[in-house]
């Protein structure tokens, strides 16, 4: 009976040793090492490459970053990018290759306005994430027909709103405006003359110009006739400094202010293009002029962190570049919280995550909602002084 009782005994343990074994291999999560591709679609060449290719710098390091981090595990992002030229057509044809690839996890698409208004049918048919880093409302509105897109860039209301108070606190008047005639130059002139009417100050007269414009020597020097306290330039940044170079040129004597598409380099150059914008007030988020802001909170520490590791890469800094770089934030965190077996690409699950995501971000606050894809909070904008030749906190 005893070889019995020890056959059996040994039979026994070699089970409960298979069973512990195979329940540890249950009990573990599979890992995944699938990688996360970010497409990116970006002004490269063309009127707004300088700012495309901020964009595609920050989405880089960013990525970087990520990746060395190990906070995704052993999974890692990759950046797929298309220039788009700065065309909307082009623009078009490089998000219906993104939303072909069964690869692509979500979409960035950089500041070109009519690229992202028009990419948003493509992008909710074809039912996949994007963040747009353009600002005009009608990206991510209305949402019941922008369900897949997003939007992290200064809303023009926002902005309106700051300069329009501004305004009123430095005493001003009469204001007379320069703004392109797109999309976003448009929204800005019908919101801005709202929010000055609700401070009493009085729009004395506006012109527009196209988005590709270089020379703004007829349209300023109609606004500097116009007897105004300020001049509010409504304008990407480039633009913006010739238009401050060419106020230079009339007898205007009143102050220079740029909304926050005019956010380019933190260095405004040398010459008359740093001269013509010195003392200009300029309304962005506290990212362009971190170094200038004590690090009382860990997102204000690692807002200086990416300043820092920005300029210490490139050389300077370019305001928007916080822009993409959240975005990258917001896509990993929302392909790592949505529900998916491992190595699934699970679109939709990214998609609800970034609905409601929540980030104390590069640019600030940001902070989505079902009902709001626009996530950048007010809050986020405060006033910029040029002085020196570069861009400093307002105080």
């Amino acid at each position: 009976m005893r070889p019995i009782r020890s056959a059996t005994l040994t039979v026994f343990a070699s089970a409960l040793l298979a069973t512990t074994m195979t329940g540890c291999s249950l009990g573990r999560e599979q890992q995944d090492t699938s990688e996360i591709v970010i497409a990116a679609d970006l002004e490269l060449s063309g009127a707004s490459a300088p700012a495309g290719k901020a964009y595609q710098r920050a989405l880089e390091l960013k990525v970087e970053q990520l990746n060395d981090s190990g906070a995704l595990g052993a999974r890692k992002i990759r950046l797929f990018v298309k220039d788009n030229r700065s065309d909307p057509a082009e623009s078009l044809r490089n998000i219906g290759d993104f939303t072909n690839d069964p690869t692509v996890s979500a979409i960035v698409m950089g500041g070109c306005n009519e690229c992202a208004v028009g990419a948003a049918g493509t992008v909710n048919d074809k039912k996949v994430p994007t963040i747009a880093l353009a600002p005009v409302s009608k990206i991510a509105s209305p949402v019941a027909e922008r369900r897949y897109m997003f939007k992290l860039a200064p809303n023009a209301i926002d902005s309106a709103t700051a300069l329009a108070t501004e305004l009123k606190r430095k005493g001003v008047k009469r204001v007379s405006l320069l703004h392109t005639d797109d999309d976003y130059g448009k929204e800005g002139a019908t919101l801005l003359e709202g929010e000055l009417d609700k401070v009493d100050i009085r729009l004395s007269r506006a012109q527009s110009i196209k988005p590709t414009d270089t020379e703004l020597n007829q349209p300023v020097r109609s606004l500097a006739s116009a007897r105004a306290d300020a001049m509010v330039i409504w304008t990407p940044a480039e633009q913006a400094l010739l238009a401050a170079t060419a106020v230079a040129a009339t007898s205007f004597d009143g102050e220079l202010y740029f909304d926050a598409s005019a956010a380019g380099d933190l260095f405004l150059g040398g010459g008359a293009a740093a001269t013509a914008a010195s003392d200009a007030t300029l309304v962005f988020t506290q990212t362009m002029v971190i170094d200038d802001v004590i690090a009382t909170t860990p997102a204000k520490a690692a807002r200086k962190q990416w300043f820092r590791s920005y300029t210490a890469r490139f050389g300077s800094y370019y305001g928007t570049s916080s822009f993409a770089a959240d975005a990258v934030q917001l896509v990993a965190d929302a392909v790592v919280k949505a529900k998916g077996t491992a190595g699934s690409l699970n679109r939709d699950g990214i998609r609800d995550v970034l609905e409601t995501s929540q980030l104390e971000g590069l640019s600030g606050p940001i902070r989505m909602t079902p009902d709001n894809h626009s996530g950048l909070m007010p809050q986020a904008l405060t006033t910029l002084v040029a002085r020196g030749g570069r861009w400093r906190l307002a105080g």
